[in-house]
């Protein structure tokens, strides 16, 4: 067996599935990577993190093989595999991890130290994360697989709720870990920033931790329908009202208790007129305005250290104007970073299996083939409330 196919990334605006290398077990580096598996690429999602690549907002090459939100079969095993076989229905994390250093010891495996000689943090088929080769593909290579994967329990079940489970590998995790690192709890009164899938998810979470409120914002008309659809209020950001206003027609009050950037970096300014126009700060600043004081703000929001196609000098540098002396002053604590799914991931798992969360009606999931990817990616692009899913060998086609 040698053929597969992926996505690969061809310049701004630009994705093709072409034919790839079959995977081998061998990390980036080329040496000997026994302690992985081959998959079997069962569900592979685009993420709004690919986005931001295929925009030319970020310094990926051409070439690049994309795809970090992986489920699949293991179809080959390494000798130092363990625990782990042939036929195995399993998860993986986004984060590439060796479970050995420091960090991953302490259950940061957004931040491994091991998988990625440039930085902290390595994941697939994303520029700066390692060179590992991205899983929207038809077979992929997961290192350290024992540590890394999450094995599904049962196969039937597995395919059975196989649109809801593919969301483990990233958005619902990222989403969850916006949303307990902001504190909510029950009662809690939540402002989400971004309907996109991640907002959505996060809102989804701030729901099942037992929040009294979830309120989401965007600039998307077609997103925020799909939210109130279901279940959330909402704030339209394109309209001239302050955010603050508008939370306070729904709670009474112009604040809430935590809050959830789900935007980054891309975000746009507020109004009808700033709508059209990058803001990059505007989220944190206006999270910081709507939170209570010593309230928290999770950060799930992907913000880069490089911007090639910012509107200013300083945000290509990733340097933004944020108000920290207002969260100073509010004595707001923020928590930033990449998230580390396997903190998260099994017991959102459980959650799924025993009906907790049906995250995929929550973020649109819409099942493709993998022929259709570019379609997906121009979709999702232009802002449809949708969480598109390739299915490479059209397996839930048949299973449907």
């Amino acid at each position: 067996m040698s053929a597969n196919r992926g996505v690969v990334y061809m310049g701004q605006g630009q994705v093709e599935v072409q034919s790839i290398p079959f995977p081998e077990l061998l990390n980036p580096m080329g040496r000997t990577a026994q302690h992985g598996v081959i998959l079997k690429v069962l569900t592979t999602n685009i993420c709004g993190s690919d986005q931001h690549m295929v925009r030319g907002r970020t310094t990926a090459p051409t070439g690049l093989v994309l795809g970090h939100e992986i489920t699949g079969e293991v179809l080959e095993v390494g000798r130092d595999v363990e625990t782990l076989q042939r036929g195995d229905i399993v998860s993986v994390p986004f984060n590439v991890a060796c479970g050995r250093c420091r960090t991953c010891k302490e259950q940061h495996t957004g931040v491994c130290l091991s998988v990625n000689p440039s930085r902290a943090g390595g994941a697939y088929g994303y520029v700066d994360m390692g060179g590992w080769i991205g899983g929207q593909a038809e077979y992929v290579m997961v290192p350290y697989a024992d540590f890394n994967l999450l094995k599904f329990p049962d196969r039937a079940q597995a395919f059975e709720k196989i649109r809801d489970l593919t969301c483990l590998s990233d958005i619902l995790p990222t989403g969850y870990h916006g949303a307990v690192t902001a504190g909510v709890g029950t009662g809690s009164t939540v402002y989400v920033a971004g309907a996109g899938p991640v907002g959505l998810a996060a809102a989804a979470s701030a729901r099942l931790l037992g929040a009294a409120v979830v309120i989401v914002g965007d600039v998307n008309p077609a997103r925020l329908v799909h939210a109130r659809k279901v279940g959330f209020e909402t704030v339209d950001l394109s309209q001239d009202a302050g955010l603050g206003e508008q939370i306070a027609q729904i709670l009474g009050t112009p604040e809430v208790d935590c809050a959830v950037d789900a935007v980054g970096f891309e975000a746009r300014g507020h109004g009808h007129a700033g709508s059209q126009e990058e803001a990059p700060a505007t989220v944190l600043n206006s999270l910081m305005e709507v939170t209570r004081a010593a309230g928290k703000i999770g950060i799930p929001g992907l913000y880069v250290t490089e911007d090639p196609g910012a509107a200013d000098k300083a945000a290509k540098s990733g340097s933004l104007s944020i108000r920290l002396g207002l969260g100073w002053a509010k004595s707001h604590s923020f928590f930033t970073g990449q998230t580390p799914v396997m903190k998260y991931n099994r017991a959102l798992m459980q959650a799924i299996l025993w009906d907790r969360i049906h995250i995929a009606d929550v973020v649109g999931v819409e099942v493709i083939s993998l022929k259709d990817a570019p379609r997906g990616y121009a979709a999702f692009d232009a802002g449809a409330p949708k969480k598109f899913v390739i299915d490479p060998h059209d397996q839930l086609k048949l299973a449907a």
